[in-house]
Parts: C-alpha cells; structure tokens; sequence
C-alpha cells in the first residue's frame, strides 16, 4: 500500500491539467482503479486480515482523494492567474453605450388614448385588479346563470370552503372601476378607465391577461349622439385620420341599454388592412347608454341623470394601428420585438405634435 500511495500521490503532483488528473482518478479509486480492485478482495480475506487491510485501504483512498481535489484547486487558481496576466482593460477607454430603453406599445397607446379623452374633458379612474363578485358582476347588471361567470371565462381566487362569502374574482372588465368612482363622485362625471383585465383564453387574438380602456359620461341630457360624437373624435385622433366613419349595430350587454357594437371603416388590400377608407367594417368596441339598474348600483338615480360607457381593448387597438399581427407577442418579452414596435422614452404623444410619430 505505501507503493501505491507513492506512485499515485507522484502522479497527482505532476498532473498539468485536470483531463489527467481524472484520468488518475480512473486508474486509482475508479470502478475498475487499483484501490477499488484492492478492496473487492477484502471479502476472499480471514477475519483477521481485513482487520488490518481494510481500514488501510480506506485511508489511502480517502488521502488519493482528498489529494486529486487539492491538485484540481491549484491546477483552478493557476489557470485565473494565468488569465488575469494575459488578460487587461484600459480603465481610461469610455464605457461602453448601454442599449435605449423603449416604451411598450401598451404604454404607449395608452398614453395616446389618455390624451384623447383628457382632451375631451374625460379623466382617468383607477380601480382594484383583484376585485369583488359584487363590483366585478352583480353592480353591473349580469346575472347569476350569466356565462361571463362560470369558471371557464373568469378566474376566481381561492378561498375557504367554510367561508360563506363569494370569492374574490381577477377582474374581466375595468367596468368595476366605473361603480367606484361613481359612488366616489356621484354625477355629474366624465372618465376613462384604462388597466389590465384577465379571462380565461389564450389565442393569436385573445390572451389570459390583455388591455382595456373604458369610458363613462354620466349627465342629465347624454344621449347616443354624444356617444357617437366622442367615438368619431377619438378615432379621428387615434388614426390620425379626418372623416374617419363609424356605426352601431344593435347588441345587447347587460350593463348597458340600448347597447350596440361599432364598427369602424376599413378595407382589405392584398391582405394587409387599412383603417378609414373601403366599403368594409371592423368590430371595434362595444357601448350604449348605461343601464338604470348599473347607475344606482353607483348611488346614482336614474330618473335624474343618464349617461353613456364604452369599452375597447387597447391591445386591439394598438394591432390595428401599428400593423401588429398577433397579440400574444405583447407578453413574449422579445427584445427584437420590443426594438422594433417600441417607442422612444421621450417621445411623447400630443394631439398638436402627433401621437404615433
């Protein structure tokens, strides 16, 4: 044994990298190595011997390794200075650019949107994510065997089984938010309401969590010619477009009554679309007059006052202006997406200097 510990503990000592030193470890304490060999025979040993021999061979192997591991270390601090020799740096050279920050087209739009409605007399409301069951659907007129509530389209919070309250609920709309600040501010009152909402679905054109602004006029006189006066004036603005036209369509939201779907001019030219010119519609939002049910849901009464609300994705909307083609890609968190769709940081829209530009 004192041989093979010489013979190993020379070889470690003269190993130059640490491909040899494991090829030493191979030959010595390996599956097969000549300590490992060693210690199969223990059991061909009497009693008395493997006494003696076995805490032997565990000793020397426990000194071969603890000596490969010792080896490995310097073979480790002799390649860092052997590095930090070769390699320099001139501290006197100027630093290296970092890359420009970019503001997301999420943002972006936002602020564009923002700057719309602020012009219009419209401020900006903001609410709870995680909201109430009662904020969320039962103020807003939709009832219970609605299929906006079950499981598949909402995501519920978790909460006790003994807990006799309705769970909380991520929100589906920033609809919530118009409930607040009418009980906050009461009537009359002028808002938009922008913020992340989530539903349960994921597509090229529908994601679990997305965007959206709405927008709520509450008055003694609002009527549906308001609300198309505000739509026309904001996409106007939106597209930068002049004489940009629109429609209603007839639907139905439980919130609002009479309620109808717009539609935005557009046309379709060797598959890339274009807003503001054709004989083609685009769904773009939905809205109406409030319904009397939502207003005093707000503390408001609605034989006094009336108003309308509406609501876009700014998402979709943001696609539809700067030509994105799927939505999934605002939450990829792609760098070559955002250098390419982002906005500069000081680049800030204004109705006189342009919104998109």
């Amino acid at each position: 044994m004192d041989d093979l510990k010489a013979k190993y503990l020379e070889r470690i000592a003269g190993a130059g990298d640490e491909a040899a030193l494991e090829d030493i470890r191979l030959a010595a304490i390996g599956k097969k190595g000549e300590i490992s060999l060693r210690m199969r025979e223990l059991g061909k040993m009497t009693p008395e011997e493997r006494k003696s021999a076995g805490p032997a061979l565990n000793a020397l192997k426990d000194e071969i390794t603890s000596a490969l591991a010792a080896r490995k270390a310097a073979l480790a601090d002799a390649a860092l200075e052997e590095r930090l020799r070769a390699e320099w740096l001139d501290v006197t050279l100027p630093a290296r650019r970092r890359p420009a920050g970019t503001i997301h087209p999420v943002s972006r739009v936002t602020e564009e949107v923002t700057a719309i409605f602020a012009d219009m007399g419209f401020s900006v409301a903001e609410g709870p994510r995680i909201d109430t069951d009662w904020y969320n659907f039962d103020a807003l007129n939709i009832p219970a065997h609605h299929p906006a509530r079950a499981e598949m389209d909402t995501f519920y919070m978790h909460r006790d089984a003994e807990d006799p309250r309705p769970p909380n609920v991520l929100r589906t709309h920033t609809s919530p938010v118009q409930i607040r600040s009418m009980e906050a501010s009461g009537a009359p009152t002028r808002i938009i309401c922008p913020g992340g909402v989530y539903r349960a679905d994921y597509d090229q054109t529908h994601t679990p969590m997305f965007h959206q602004v709405e927008g709520l006029a509450i008055d003694r006189d609002i009527t549906m010619a308001n609300l198309k006066w505000v739509l026309e004036e904001f996409f106007a603005a939106f597209f930068e477009l002049d004489g940009i036209r629109i429609r209603f369509r007839a639907s139905h939201f439980p919130f609002t009554e009479p309620s109808a779907e717009v539609d935005i001019q557009c046309s379709w030219v060797d598959g890339q679309l274009r807003i503001g010119e054709g004989d083609d519609w685009l769904e773009v939002l939905g809205s109406g007059m409030v319904h009397p049910k939502v207003l005093r849901a707000g503390g408001i009464d609605p034989d006094e006052w009336q108003g309308f609300a509406f609501g876009m994705g700014i998402d979709r909307i943001a696609m539809l202006k700067y030509g994105i083609p799927d939505l999934r890609a605002f939450f990829d968190s792609d760098l070559r997406w955002l250098r390419h769709y982002g906005f500069s940081a000081l680049d800030v829209p204004t109705l006189r200097g342009g919104l998109g530009r």
